[in-house]
């Protein structure tokens, strides 16, 4: 625990460039601290921060790849954390600080794991190589760009890739993630006159750009919840039957989750559940508009602009650069004469759904079930992770999703946190999944 907190002290928030020093300080922390146990490790240099590459076992035989990443969000709105958010405090069970969830601690485990193993058995029976970025937390393509120009010698023996970077189902309840949703965004912008006009010299002759972006948003999405993008369901299929037994079995409790966002009710497509909904649905959502005067008091005008930030959650059946092309087609199509239409592209991620026959999931279920005591669930994610569509495309491995952390942890909030149990019971996990491994690989 005292060397996990070493590792949350670096404010590694590589969104910022004024903590570039602190983001490099971690990588160089993080290699020296693998370096000690044995492995191989070094910084690989990138375009923006460095990879931690760490390598080290078995060689010739069976090869798994440990990501995560070491950079983290910022700690904003400080004055809300009730602790210093990279002084990491124990309280109650659990370890505060930014980084703690998302990912550090979850990173922490498998080294802990890796640690253990070869503490216990002398020696790793399987090749372990750690990819651990510092550009997650700001869209960097540095992890990327080196699995593809890399994919042929990282394919050598590959079983798969283990990734902590999501949630349990709950506490106490581990579970393996066998699919995430995919993710594509947009900048729009609405372009009416020259500058801003006085709404009585002009109103009645020039058109509002906010009220043409308006216009124009509802039309995208029904009240029903049904997205009205012609052609933007194209290829999403349903679920399937055992899904479906699966999700009755959890028992979901929808009221819980309508008071943990603190609404009066849940909303969305007629006639599915909340868990299909944000599982295995796709969504379009306005994540922020804005434009003309919205300060203090009134101000009669018509704006010269109008603004909004969009963003698509995707399912398996869709692509999302597919899904953008509909997208702004239809924003073409609705676009009033009086309006110039400007969209940015803000990328995006496939979605995935896994195997969970793989050997990769089926160790992972038997080492969850070894480190935790209880059988692990098998679940889906609303969220999207880019890297993990890269890491099956560019290897053709699957991906163990072993998440160690809670959607209550408050990862990318103030007073983020995991719990030290979690941290514990995720390092035995990881030592029994690379002893199985190993075991059957002799």
């Amino acid at each position: 625990m005292e060397e996990l907190k070493g590792f949350l002290r670096w404010a590694s928030v590589s969104a910022q460039g004024a903590h570039g020093e602190d983001v490099r300080g971690c990588a160089g922390w993080l290699r020296d601290h693998l370096a000690g146990l044995g492995l191989a490790a070094e910084l690989v240099e990138t375009a923006g921060q460095p990879i931690v590459r760490a390598q080290g076992g078995k060689t010739g035989g069976k090869r798994v790849i440990v990501y995560g990443h070491y950079d983290v969000q910022p700690e904003d709105p400080r004055g809300e954390w009730l602790t210093e958010p990279f002084e990491p405090v124990e309280r109650a069970g659990y370890l505060y600080g930014r980084g703690t969830t998302d990912d550090k601690g979850q990173l922490w485990a498998h080294v802990k794991g890796v640690e253990a193993v070869l503490r216990q058995a002398g020696e790793l029976g399987v090749e372990v190589v750690f990819l651990v970025e510092g550009e997650e937390e700001c869209g960097g393509s540095g992890l990327e760009d080196y699995v593809v120009a890399n994919a042929g010698a990282l394919r050598e023996g590959l079983v798969g890739c283990v990734v902590s970077d999501t949630s349990m189902y709950g506490p106490g309840r581990p579970a393996v993630t066998y699919g995430l949703r995919g993710t594509a965004g947009l900048e729009v912008r609405v372009h009416g006159p020259g500058r801003d006009l006085h709404s009585g010299q002009y109103g009645g002759a020039v058109g509002n750009p906010v009220q043409a972006l308006a216009w124009m948003l509802g039309e995208c999405v029904g009240r029903d919840g049904v997205v009205e993008v012609p052609g933007f369901y194209e290829g999403v299929g349903e679920m399937a039957m055992w899904e479906r037994e699966n999700i009755e079995r959890l028992g979901y409790d929808e009221a819980a989750l309508a008071a943990e966002a603190g609404v009066a009710a849940l909303w969305g497509e007629q006639g599915r559940g909340a868990l299909e909904r944000m599982w295995a649905r796709p969504t379009f959502e306005v994540n922020g508009i804005y434009g003309g005067y919205t300060g203090e008091g009134g101000k009669t005008i018509i704006p010269s602009s109008a603004t909004a930030k969009l963003s698509m959650r995707l399912v398996p059946g869709q692509a999302w650069r597919q899904v953008v092309e509909a997208t702004v087609s239809h924003l073409e199509r609705l676009c009033p004469e009086f309006a110039r239409l400007e969209v940015l592209d803000s990328g995006g991620a496939d979605p995935v759904l896994m195997d969970v026959d793989s050997e990769l999931m089926r160790a992972g279920l038997r080492a969850l079930e070894a480190g935790f005591g209880v059988e692990p669930e098998l679940i889906r994610c609303g969220g999207s992770i880019p890297v993990v569509s890269v890491l099956e495309r560019e290897l053709g491995a699957p991906v163990l999703l072993m998440g160690l952390g809670l959607d209550s942890d408050g990862a990318h909030s103030p007073n983020e946190r995991f719990a030290v149990e979690h941290m514990v019971k995720g390092a035995k996990a990881s030592a029994a999944l690379l002893m199985q491994l190993g075991e059957s690989q002799a």
